[in-house]
Parts: structure tokens; C-alpha cells; sequence
């Protein structure tokens, strides 16, 4: 027999059925407007590694975010490597929220400086100055012919054809991978490399599990390797019920949702709102439903736990 359990699989497996060491990344981009935006990842890993005449990183990221957009429009992004303080953790968490780039870069606890790959391109980001080393990359655009994807094919995830390893390969993902322009080094931790490392000369960086739930990120921090730490998820903030209902109104000509339904999803994550809402609209079509109602929306719920349940 066995001395293991069978555990289902089911989406984002790494973090929601497995316990999978991954770095903290937070990556810088340039908005549309200009302005920065940083978000944070952990499926970030090498890619090119030798034999090629460029070396790479892979991101895997949702097709909807700000950071996927951003490097589909400027082909640029750094990414800044932390160090494992609680207080770095925290911002590296809210910022690895869904959401408008504006609204969670009002308050960014990082202290940001130019870098040295090429000054002079508006596209290219700036890099924390607080990151133990920073890559600065430009996305390998012209692999599978990614240039086809267009941002503005973006609403609700992505309709589709998709790639298979570079560009939009799903629905609602995306894999990007990202040649290595510059590594940017702290002098400390240049030094030695250059010179020999010795135990005393890694940087603290942050191991995260990998594993989530809806409450807490759980990383340990590099000194103590001893027992994980919990970092509360932010309380997503509640969406105005006019937003929701400007959204629902212009999601289906013929089947629109009362107030009470509405107010179900005053706390779904704005990025997350538009495919809420049409999941409604799909069961309402399969069931001869024209006005949604807040009892209809937990027969909704009730049905999609089940499903869940079956896997």
C-alpha cells in the first residue's frame, strides 16, 4: 500500500495543492500613461541558461493584470529581487493583489531609482533600490510569433488562438520569456561573487511555500528556515454597487441582475468582476433566466462548489 494520499488536482495546483518553494519577484513596468507600475510574482524562474547567445528568465502570469499588458505594449520589464524583511514581505504581498495599478501604487513603500540597461528608453522601468539584484529584460517577442497578441483582444481573459510557450497561452494566462539585459548586483553581494562566496555572504531572501489559501501568503525568511510565517492576504476593498451595476448592464443585452444579486459581489477583485458576472449570465441562458436574483446567484455558488467537489 501506499504511504501516499491522492490529492486532486485542480487550478493553480502550485498553490493550492502542493507546497513549492519559489523566489519573491516584484517586477516593474511602465503604464500606458507613462507612469511605473509594480506587481509581484513567484513563477518566475530561468529559462536560457547556457548554449544560447542570450540567456532568460520565464514569468507565467495572468493575461489580465497590469504587468502581462504592460510588456505586451513596451517589451520591457526588471526584475527586483528582495530581501526577506517582514515589513518588505507585506508590501510585496499588496502589491501582488489584483487590481488598478493606481490605486496600489499611491502608497509604494519602495523607494524606486533608474537603471543602467539603456536611460534613455521611456519604455524601460525603474528598479528598487532596496532589491539585492535586479534583471532588466526585454520580452523575446518575435519566439512564436507572439507579436499577434494584442492587448485590446484582452477583456475577460482572451478569446483565443494561444500559444503554446510565449505570448497568450490560455484563457486567462500568459508566459513571457524575458531575455536578460543587465544584472544588477548590491556591491556586497558583487564582491563576492567576484571575489568568493562564504556562508556569511548570501543576501536573506524570502522562500515562498508556494501554497496559499484565502487568507494568508506563507513564506519563511532565509536566516531562520525554521517555520513558515503567515502574511495576511489584504481585505479586498468593496466595489461600489454603480460599478458593478455599470459593468452587469453592459455584459448582455437581455439579461440584466437585480440589486440584491449585485450586492454579492461587492468584495470579487475588479479584475475578477467581468467573468463572475457573464458565469452568471451562462447559467441564466442554460436555465431561461432574464433577471438575476440574489437566490438565483447561490443556486450559482452552490452549483460551482459542487463541481469542485467532483474533481
Amino acid at each position: 500500500m501506499s504511504s501516499f494520499k491522492d490529492l486532486r488536482i485542480v487550478d493553480n495546483f502550485y498553490q493550492s495543492s502542493s507546497f513549492f518553494p519559489m523566489p519573491t519577484v516584484c517586477i516593474s513596468t511602465i503604464n500606458p500613461d507613462g507612469s511605473l507600475n509594480v506587481g509581484t510574482y513567484s513563477l518566475c524562474f530561468p529559462y536560457y541558461i547556457a548554449g544560447k547567445d542570450r540567456y532568460a528568465m520565464l514569468l507565467e502570469c495572468r493575461n489580465t493584470s497590469n504587468t502581462c499588458m504592460n510588456i505586451m505594449r513596451t517589451h520591457k520589464c526588471a526584475l527586483n529581487f528582495i530581501t526577506d524583511e517582514k515589513a518588505t514581505f507585506r508590501e510585496a504581498v499588496r502589491l501582488g493583489f489584483p487590481g488598478p495599478s493606481s490605486d496600489k501604487m499611491t502608497d509604494l513603500k519602495f523607494k524606486m531609482e533608474d537603471g543602467i540597461a539603456d536611460p534613455t528608453d521611456k519604455n524601460r522601468p525603474q528598479v528598487m533600490s532596496d532589491a539585492y539584484q535586479v534583471f532588466e529584460c526585454t520580452w523575446a517577442s518575435e519566439l512564436e510569433g507572439a507579436t499577434k497578441f494584442k492587448v485590446e483582444d484582452i477583456d475577460d481573459g482572451h478569446p483565443g488562438p494561444y500559444n503554446d510557450f510565449n505570448g497568450i497561452t490560455s484563457k486567462y494566462g500568459a508566459h513571457f520569456i524575458l531575455y536578460i539585459d543587465k544584472i544588477l548586483m548590491k556591491e556586497k553581494y558583487y564582491n563576492a561573487i567576484v571575489n568568493g562566496v562564504t556562508k556569511k555572504d548570501f543576501p536573506p531572501i524570502p522562500v515562498d511555500y508556494g501554497y496559499r489559501d484565502s487568507t494568508n501568503f506563507w513564506y519563511t525568511q532565509f536566516p531562520k528556515l525554521m517555520k513558515p510565517i503567515a502574511e495576511p492576504i489584504p481585505a479586498p476593498k468593496e466595489i461600489d454597487i454603480s460599478s458593478i451595476r455599470y459593468a452587469a448592464d453592459r455584459c448582455d443585452d437581455k439579461i440584466k441582475f437585480t440589486d440584491d444579486a449585485l450586492e454579492n459581489f461587492v468584495k470579487v477583485p475588479r479584475p475578477f468582476l467581468k467573468t463572475v458576472l457573464n458565469g452568471c449570465i451562462d447559467w441564466a441562458k442554460e436555465n431561461n433566466v432574464e433577471l438575476i436574483t440574489s437566490e438565483h446567484v447561490k443556486i450559482i455558488n452552490d452549483k460551482r462548489k459542487a463541481e469542485k467537489n467532483k474533481k
